[in-house]
């Protein structure tokens, strides 16, 4: 029985999404999802609220949740992963509060930026125990990364280990879809071409019937930008940079210098930045699937359509030789962009068949987007070298590198900082010399 794995299926809203979809493909009639999770409440959560899900949409699927992680891989075809190593608490608190102290203010940290980094140097070890095991038991299978940092793990599973290895982010497929509902503009019929680094990909090209629609787009943001709104980050970055990023403003005012800064405090008002934005998410999360955990676990008339997370139709294309079209992260080998380093993670267009993932050539991205990416790529190499390493002193050139906290910190500070942040996670790294 052909087998997908599912990693970190006690995020139970998602694995509906992801593998739910999945029910909905003809060619995995027959297939087993198995499910791990070093939570095994949430696990079970997973197990019955699928169950109930292939009762009402595809009875061929077998649903099974496992204990131990090597024999749910054992014989995978593909692997999804969705882990959050260390949590809400303590990691995430810590990656928030250790930096305040320092004057430090964040929004998000799950990508770059000091919290971003220290969720890095978490996540990869146990990436590469994922890999040890799976070069043991189902070495040819296809890993699907949703796990952030997502350009970190990615380009560290590239480089370092043998699995087959994609990075899938949805802030792609939804990027125009909310620029024009904001704008109001009709959106049916565009064609675009975006690419990047993930959460700093970039709408390079946005047209219908052959019209350029940046000149409109730009117009209509000037004026929105003369009133609050919730992507003011965003419209000022193409408004100076000009071009329109991927990921959300919350995430944009973290990766780059200009927006979050102690010495103008008035920049969190006039762009809207939502600090500490990502420890509210959670605590609303957790509160949330209290809430509804009944309705969804026990819910025997669970219903399910499918979404735009990209796993399922690659899972399809593969299974059915049908090619499908994606934004994935992948290394850039051979210069997929050739302005961009070769050993960096990059997000560009890819084409998915039997014969699997092929990432299509974009070429020279313009300098001024080329350079802000490579102020993120910097500390996205130092830290995979950290983590590879495991030296200190990578660690601090990967913050020092970071173009927010070295606008912000003196490097004594961003040392002393990087010092409190690996005592305080303790077991959640490993030993640093």
């Amino acid at each position: 029985m052909a087998k997908i794995t599912f990693i970190g299926a006690g995020s139970t809203v998602f694995a509906k999404n992801v593998l739910g979809d999945c029910m909905f493909v003809e060619a995995l009639n027959g297939f087993e999802f198995a499910l791990h999770d070093i939570d095994e409440t949430r696990l079970k959560d997973s197990e019955k609220m699928l169950l109930n899900l292939t009762n009402n949409y595809n009875p061929s699927i077998k649903v099974k949740a496992y204990s131990n992680r090597k024999e749910a891989l054992r014989n995978a075809k593909y692997v999804i992963n969705a882990v959050q190593i260390g949590g809400y608490e303590p990691s995430t608190v810590i990656d928030f509060e250790i930096p305040k102290k320092y004057g430090l203010r964040q929004t998000i940290a799950d990508t770059i930026g000091i919290g971003g980094l220290f969720r890095s140097l978490r996540t990869i070890p146990v990436l590469l125990d994922f890999a040890k095991d799976m070069e043991e038991v189902c070495p040819d299978a296809l890993f699907l990364n949703y796990t952030n940092p997502m350009a970190a793990l990615t380009g560290t599973m590239l480089r370092y280990t043998n699995i087959k290895t994609v990075g899938l982010c949805h802030s792609v497929q939804i990027c125009t879809d909310h620029l024009f509902k904001a704008l109001e503009m009709e959106h049916d019929g565009i064609e675009q071409k975006i690419a990047g680094i993930n959460h700093m990909a970039w709408l390079l090209e946005v047209k219908k019937d052959g019209k350029d629609l940046y000149p409109e787009i730009k117009r209509r943001a000037r004026k929105k930008q003369k009133e609050k709104h919730d992507d003011m980050v965003r419209f000022e970055l193409m408004d100076k940079f000009g071009y329109y990023v991927t990921e959300s403003s919350e995430h944009n005012a973290e990766y780059h210098p200009y927006f979050i800064k102690s010495r103008y405090p008035e920049l969190i008002d006039r762009f809207n930045i939502p600090l500490d934005e990502y420890p509210r998410r959670c605590i609303n999360q957790i509160k949330g699937w209290e809430e509804m955990r009944d309705e969804m676990v026990t819910n025997t008339q669970l219903t399910h359509e499918r979404s735009h997370e990209y796993g399922s139709y690659i899972i399809e294309a593969v299974e059915t030789n049908k090619s499908f079209k994606f934004g994935g992260n992948v290394l850039n080998e051979g210069g997929l962009i050739s302005n961009l380093p070769t050993n960096a993670c990059v997000e560009v267009p890819c084409v998915v068949d039997r014969s699997g993932v092929m990432p299509c050539y974009v070429g020279a991205l313009p300098e001024q987007l080329a350079a802000l990416n490579r102020t993120n790529i910097n500390t996205q190499l130092l830290t995979i070298e950290a983590a590879m390493t495991l030296k200190k002193e990578h660690i601090y050139q990967a913050a020092m590198l970071d173009p927010h906290t070295n606008s912000e910190l003196s490097m004594d500070d961003i040392i002393a900082l990087c010092d409190d942040l690996i005592e305080a996670h303790g077991n959640w790294l490993p030993e640093y010399r």
